[in-house]
């Protein structure tokens, strides 16, 4: 028993009113030694229906001015208690959901602290313990087992705490659970801005750091295999290929690459024929001939070759190529000429230690050439490919590895800083990780899985953005589609997605209905706050309208891993474990000397 602080007067579907006692307007009551809270909005009371005690939030009070009696001029009041029932106490044990409602003349009664903590805490959390409830200030855990068994979505304005949250999460998981983990499990972190490359999360033994940068050939480099590099979807992905001509066409590259692989030296072998049959044809092809022009530039060692080819024109007269030597015409169609100005410089080709970006070069160069002198292929389709090619083999050569994986010690945690590269880079180099990661673990998991992979996207707004209008729709629609996979399909791999985000209103809407769980900060933007309200069927109107006006560091909890949705308060990390996302202290700053 507790104290009585009203008497049910109306019960319309699930909506209680209650008329309250005069003293119910405390702010703390005490009773038998334990602390009540007295009524306010979102605080909870239990209804005594029986032997049954139904738990309620309240959702308003007013004042009844229909019922009042004068006694001496004066008017009184009735204070009513609009109540929503959320589930009800069975064997101590607080179980959700609407299974009893009360009737009218039932009371009303506080729920003490202990109380009040049990509607939120988690029977087998292991002490899981992130934070306090906001308004009463207790400590709740979280059952991690269900939150790191499932999709996750951490939303919030700069400012508002959501990268302390995210490190909280996980920092806390592995403090209790590292030895559990052990090797079941491996954690990637996508960090844009360099936010978790220190002491954040997990200690140095545990993690690796891939500080990717677009600077200089300096700094770390991802590394693929070289049977995932020579696929058309990674090309496709790396170069925004287009898919009705430029796929097609990395594919036919792709293939005869593969048809020839085991014979020794055979890309040199391919370029020198070929370079051979555009200068000697009977049938030449201006095209074909800029194409030999612009491949030969990006053949290493190879001589003069550029310099010769270079100076190769066309001579409509006889519809032929012809080069001048030493003051006089010569004509490659000519096996004298030929033999005499060319072979040399080709024989010296020689492009057996070729590998990666230069080798992908040299034989999309060599297929364009043999396409367009076939009629396979329309250049001016392929040429765009080309130029993307040429601007960006440089910057992803920086970054990406490509060649045996070798035998790197696999750690828990494995932090990829794209910080210090470009935004071109930053834009499409996610989707290549992603896809590594997610089809690499599906390759080798059992069903059921016996592990799992923590795939963790921070600023995730700048990879899943449906706004952008600086890439093709086929790639942008590539580009969702594939997280979009992950996040329906991923879970029966054992891929899990966090997502964090200060912009949800710009991520896909199909991705963020998908998660199961939500940490959501401050946001005060009505795009943001609207799609809240219509993806997340667990956010109920007055935990909806509070989340404008969280102070920082606190949040709305939700989704199918709680009973109901909480408010917290995210305990902020030590100093050497916080992410690197803290505001600038200007006072210290601008200190005079």
């Amino acid at each position: 028993m507790s104290i009585q602080i009203g008497e049910v007067v109306s019960v319309m579907g699930v909506e209680v009113s209650v008329r309250a006692f005069e003293n119910s307007n405390h702010e703390t009551h005490f009773y038998k030694g334990k602390k009540f809270k007295g009524i306010s909005i979102r605080e909870f009371v239990s209804i005594s229906h029986g032997f049954r005690e139904i738990v309620c939030t309240v959702e308003g009070e007013y004042l009844d001015e229909r019922n009042y009696e004068i006694e001496a001029s004066e008017k009184l009041f009735t204070r009513k208690l609009k109540l929503r029932p959320i589930g009800y106490f069975e064997d101590d044990d607080f179980k959700d959901g609407i299974k009893y409602l009360p009737k009218i003349g039932d009371i009303a009664r506080l729920l003490s602290e202990q109380q009040v903590g049990s509607i939120f805490d988690s029977k087998s959390s292991d002490g899981y313990i992130i934070g306090n409830l906001l308004k009463e200030d207790l400590p709740v855990a979280l059952p991690w087992q269900k939150i790191f068994n499932s999709h996750l979505g951490i939303f919030g304005n700069t400012g508002s705490g959501k990268s302390n949250t995210l490190t909280k999460l996980f920092t806390v998981l592995f403090d209790n659970k590292l030895q559990s983990i052990g090797t079941n499990s491996k954690f990637v972190v996508l960090d844009f801005n360099g936010e978790y490359t220190g002491d954040q999360l997990v200690g140095a033994d545990h993690k690796k750091v891939v500080r990717l940068t677009t600077r200089n050939a300096e700094g770390d480099r991802f590394k693929i295999h070289d049977d995932e590099f020579w696929d058309a979807e990674t090309l496709g992905i790396l170069f925004q290929a287009t898919t009705n001509t430029q796929k097609p066409f990395l594919r036919r590259t792709i293939s005869g690459r593969n048809r020839f692989i085991d014979v020794p030296d055979s890309l040199t072998y391919y370029a020198r024929i070929t370079i051979r049959r555009v200068l000697c044809s009977t049938d030449p092809s201006v095209e074909a001939l800029e194409q030999i022009k612009s491949l030969v530039r990006h053949i290493p060692d190879a001589g003069n070759l550029a310099e010769i080819v270079g100076k190769v024109g066309w001579n409509n007269t006889n519809r032929s190529f012809y080069v001048v030597v030493n003051g006089q015409m010569r004509y490659p169609d000519n096996q004298n000429h030929f033999d005499q100005i060319f072979e040399p410089p080709i024989s010296q080709i020689d492009l057996q230690n070729i590998t990666g970006f230069s080798e992908l070069q040299v034989r999309v160069g060599l297929q364009l050439i043999n396409d367009v002198q076939f009629g396979s292929a329309q250049y001016e389709h392929i040429q765009p490919l080309l130029r993307r090619l040429d601007a960006l083999k440089e910057e992803f050569s920086r970054v990406i590895s490509v060649g045996e994986l070798g035998d790197d010690n696999e750690r828990l945690v494995t932090v990829i800083s794209l910080r210090e590269c470009k935004q071109d880079v930053k834009k499409i180099l996610p989707i290549l990780i992603a896809k590594h990661f997610y089809e690499q673990h599906r390759s080798v998991v059992t069903s059921p899985p016996s592990t799992t992979l923590h795939l963790i996207v921070d600023e995730a707004h700048n990879i899943l953005s449906q706004q952008s209008n600086r890439e093709a729709e086929s790639w942008k629609d590539y580009r969702l589609e594939l997280f979009e996979e992950i996040i329906k399909e991923g879970r029966k791999f054992g891929v899990f997605l966090t997502l964090a985000s200060q912009r949800p209103a710009d991520i896909s809407p199909t991705v963020v209905s998908q998660l199961h769980n939500y940490f959501i900060h401050r946001l005060v933007n009505d795009r943001d706050l609207a799609l809240l309200e219509n993806t997340i069927s667990t956010l109920d109107s007055l935990s909806r309208g509070q989340i404008p006006t969280l102070p920082q560091g606190a949040c709305v909890v939700t989704g199918t891993s709680f009973d109901i949705p909480m408010l917290m308060q995210v305990d902020k990390l030590p100093k050497e474990q916080e992410p690197d996302s803290s505001d600038v202290n200007l006072a210290e700053l601008w200190e005079d000397g």
